[in-house]
This record gives structure tokens, sequence and C-alpha cells, in this order.
């Protein structure tokens, strides 16, 4: 069942919306907005309906008066939330990308992103959750080492519904669909109570919102005092020379990568990465991610630099109010 506003939502696999409230909060993309007047290529990447794939819970998330966006439900009917340019931006890049996400991702790290997620889930394994929540969880990778290196239950957020599909698809193949659970929602927004996780790990997600310091604070609302949490990130190297190769790595090489390993959608995320790496770091440097963790209510706060500089893996505890 669905309460509204959904703070008290239930993760459930199965979600009914009566006929009213389908026509209350029925939500179209308009044809003039800014993602559609790039290029014809977007519009035809997103129509103002897609089906949730079956199995999927699509919670209504917590949102004001200006509905702009919305998650489908299996029925057709749209739940609207209050989303930004950069959600936007990541369902528009990411949404054809499912069928070969792990395999280019390691092409895109430089073979380093499962060496990577087991270092974040490292500082996840000790303190043995129950409940694990995994934010921006794409093909359900990070989700499905959680279930496998621990005891808990896991739950899967992410904003594109392909990637959720193709989620589902690898917890089935795994034998593991009893103990992971894929949920669709946003990092800023999340359809849960307070409280309500043990643990929590997020991967490449501040990037792609709006307020990298109040995702951060949501994060933490649903994390119980005490509760681990890690995430990963891209990285900028801090030493010079490895930085210019980092520089020619992401500019020069990873767009022909992402072009001969996966077509033109991999291109256009080769040619992306690089640039907006540096920009976020420029305007967010792991000094102010740091302090942005423990304002947000975390404690214990680390960082690791991982493959001299490529990738980072931060962790922390929840802090007891």
């Amino acid at each position: 069942m669905l309460d509204i506003p959904g703070r008290s939502l239930k993760v459930a696999t199965r979600v009914r919306i009566p006929l009213g409230l389908q026509e209350k909060y029925q939500v179209r993309r308009p044809r003039d907005d800014a993602i559609f007047r790039r290029t014809s290529f977007c519009a035809r990447r997103f129509a103002p309906r897609e089906s949730v794939p079956e199995g999927l819970a699509a919670p209504l998330p917590r949102g004001g008066p200006d509905l702009q966006w919305g998650l489908l439900t299996r029925g057709g009917a749209m739940l609207p939330y209050d989303a930004g340019d950069r959600n936007r931006f990541a369902q528009e890049l990411f949404t054809p990308l499912p069928r070969r996400y792990d395999r280019l991702a390691e092409v895109l790290s430089m073979g380093q992103n499962g060496r990577w997620r087991r270092a974040m889930i490292d500082r996840i394994v000790p303190s043995s959750p129950s409940r694990v929540l995994d934010v921006a969880s794409g093909t359900a990778g990070v989700a499905l080492q959680l279930a496998e290196r621990t005891s808990a239950d896991v739950v899967g957020v992410d904003l594109t519904m392909g990637m959720l599909a193709t989620g589902k698809q690898n917890v089935v193949e795994a034998g593991l669909a009893d103990r992971v659970r894929l949920v669709a929602g946003r990092g800023e927004q999340l359809p849960f109570p307070d409280r309500s996780f043990d643990a929590l790990t997020f991967t490449y997600l501040l990037r792609y919102v709006d307020d990298p310091r109040e995702t951060l604070r949501e994060l933490a609302r649903v994390v119980k005092p005490g509760g681990a949490v890690a995430s990963l990130e891209f990285f900028v190297p801090p030493n010079r020379f490895w930085r210019a190769m980092w520089w020619l790595y992401t500019r020069l090489v990873l767009p022909v990568a992402g072009l001969i390993t996966g077509g033109r959608e991999w291109f256009r995320v080769g040619r992306f990465l690089g640039p907006n790496i540096s920009g976020h770091y420029r305007r967010y440097p792991l000094s102010w991610t740091e302090d942005a963790w423990r304002q947000a209510g975390f404690e214990h706060v680390g960082a690791r630099v991982m493959s001299l500089g490529g990738g980072l893996v931060m962790w922390g505890t929840r802090r007891h109010d």
C-alpha cells in the first residue's frame, strides 16, 4: 500500500494505485522541454510513457507541489516527483546502456571498477548488517556483492528503468531474488522511513544530483545510528604526471574505446565522463566532500584514493544524534 506523502512507504514488488490517484497524478513530459530540444535522438529515446519492468516496485517519492517528472507504475500511471536537470540528464545518459553496462564499466575504468567495488564493500562487511540500501544501484552489481558477502537483505534504488530491468535479470540469474529487491527512486528523495537500514552504499551518485550536500543528508536520514556507509566515485589524480595521463585517457582513449566496444551511446558516455569528473571536483573538492559528509550526520569519515587517483572510496558511520 502507498501512503501519500511516501515517507512511510513500504517496499514491495507489487504496487496498486487507485484510479482516482492515477488521474490526479498523471504527468506528461512537455515536448518543448530542454531534454527534447537537444536532439531528435533524445526525443526518440524518451517517449512520454514507458512501462515498468515486471517485478519492479515503483514507489511514490516525497515531492512538493511543482511536480515535473515521474516514475511509471506497472499499470501505466505516472507517479510524479520534483526532479532536477541532473536527474534528467542521468536518465537520458544511462537509459540506452544497460545491456553492456557492467562489461563496459570495466573498460571505462581501465579494469578497476570491480576492485573499487570490493574496496567499498569491505567497509560494510565488518558491521554485519541485516538490511542494506544500495543507492544508484544500476544493474545491481553492488547489491549482489553485498548479498553474497553478508547475510543482509538488500534493497537497490536507481533512477533508470532500463538499468533496473537488467538488474532484475542479474538478481534472478544469481539466485538471490529472495534477498535483493530493486526499487525505482531518487537518491535525493528516498521513499523509506527514517532509520530504515543498518548500512548504505552509493556509487557514482553525487555527480548526477543538483545538491550533493542535501543528498548526503537524505542518505543519512534512512540509516540507523551507528550504521556503516560507503561510497565509490571516480576521482582526479592529485599527482601532476598521473593527472596528465588521466586527462589524455579520459579525453582521447575513453571516447574511442566506448565507440568500439559499445557503439554510439558509449562514445557519448566516454566523451562526457572526463569533463564531468573534472568539473565536479573543481566545484566540490575532496575536502569539501568530507566536510559535507560530517555535516550530513556522519562521523569517522575516511577516504582512500584508488588506482593512482582514478577512483575514490569514502566511508563513515551514522552519528548518534
